[in-house]
């Protein structure tokens, strides 16, 4: 990226240069004589803007004006402008008289004597202050263009940094939630299987079975940013088939996702995992009836992912479960889709839920 920067940079350079350079081709008429001394005087000017620009482009700026040695920076820019002024003044003096020179009739001429003197004695050489002005004018273009140039870049380099440090301590902070989150659901699941080792070795048996698929999408699929929509449908399905394994008779499970789609979205992995087992820690009851009910629709790029459960909330001496499953799922949103989600919680009812909008991307 670096080296591709600096190409880039370097053809943007010449190609301004060029055109400056083509300039008076593009504008002034092309009259022999006239024309190749304007054109010798145009690029004498640009070749010294040039040195003045990049002077400052490479060595001053970075060395004086942004270490913030103020009077260095000016006081050496004012002797290389007073340079040119000088090597100007002595330039013009020499072009002006032989042009003066050449314009003048000879003696022998008719007229020649009369014409000469009235030339040497009416025709005023112009002003030189106009000269002295005009060339320290057009001396600050070069050094208040290498500032801005320079400035820019530095500016441009500074977010650029800025965002690849953010972009670090994201993708750190998501791996850090991301082996939170593994634990917490490995360790869900063992409570799930540990209660039917006695109960039913066979469901234990296939629940350990299931819980190894599950793992292995954990290891292999979960550690990319985002993974097919229709893949992470998949795993809910045998989640929630790992988790109904150890529901009592007297709790319903149903849900209702996606069996096919027509755009092929993406989307951040195990992002729904707590809500499914906030609903199971506290959706299900021993004596009561308990129903959990799971809701995923898709319309115009916008994913609602619904849960509902019966309420029965864990005391405070409960610990059936670690509790950082909704915190680390707003966590990750808020790293995630910034701006592009919406959580919203509540009862109603005695029946707890939670809706999830996710603004998706293909």
């Amino acid at each position: 990226m670096y080296k591709k920067n600096n190409v880039l940079k370097l053809g943007l350079h010449l190609f301004i240069w060029t055109i400056l350079f083509l300039f008076p081709y593009l504008v002034f008429p092309r009259q022999d004589n006239d024309f190749s001394k304007l054109l010798s005087i145009s690029w004498f000017s640009l070749f010294q803007y040039a040195i003045i620009f990049y002077f400052n482009y490479f060595i001053l700026l970075n060395k004086l004006l942004f270490q913030k040695k103020y009077g260095f920076y000016i006081l050496i820019n004012l002797i290389i402008i007073l340079f040119f002024l000088w090597f100007n003044w002595q330039f013009r003096h020499l072009f002006m008289s032989t042009d003066l020179q050449g314009m003048i009739p000879p003696d022998d001429l008719p007229g020649g004597s009369h014409g000469g003197s009235f030339l040497h004695n009416k025709m005023p050489h112009p002003p030189e202050n106009i000269f002295i002005f005009k060339d320290l004018f057009s001396y600050l273009i070069p050094v208040i263009f290498s500032i801005a140039v320079k400035a820019t870049e530095n500016w441009i380099r500074m977010e650029a940094e800025k965002k690849e440090a953010e972009k670090k301590n994201l993708e750190s902070e998501l791996q850090h939630l991301r082996y939170q989150l593994q634990p917490h659901f490995f360790f869900n699941s063992l409570n799930n299987i540990y209660s039917l080792v006695e109960e039913s070795p066979p469901k234990a048996q296939e629940a350990i079975h299931n819980l190894s698929k599950l793992m292995r999408y954990l290891l292999y699929d979960t550690g990319r940013d985002k993974v097919e929509l229709l893949q992470e449908i998949s795993f809910l399905k045998k989640y929630i088939q790992l988790m109904g394994l150890r529901q009592p008779d007297n709790t319903r499970t149903d849900f209702i996702f996606p069996e096919t789609l027509n755009t092929p979205y993406s989307i951040a992995p195990l992002l729904f995992i707590p809500i499914i087992e906030n609903a199971y820690k506290h959706g299900i009851s021993a004596t009561q009836e308990s129903h959990i009910f799971f809701k995923m629709s898709i319309q115009e790029k916008l994913l609602t992912f619904t849960s509902e459960n019966t309420n029965f909330p864990k005391s405070n001496t409960d610990k059936s479960g670690s509790g950082i499953g909704l915190d680390n799922l707003r966590k990750r949103l808020e790293l995630l889709y910034p701006d592009k989600f919406e959580l919203k919680n509540g009862v109603k009812d005695n029946i707890y839920w939670i809706t999830l909008q996710i603004e998706l991307s293909l």
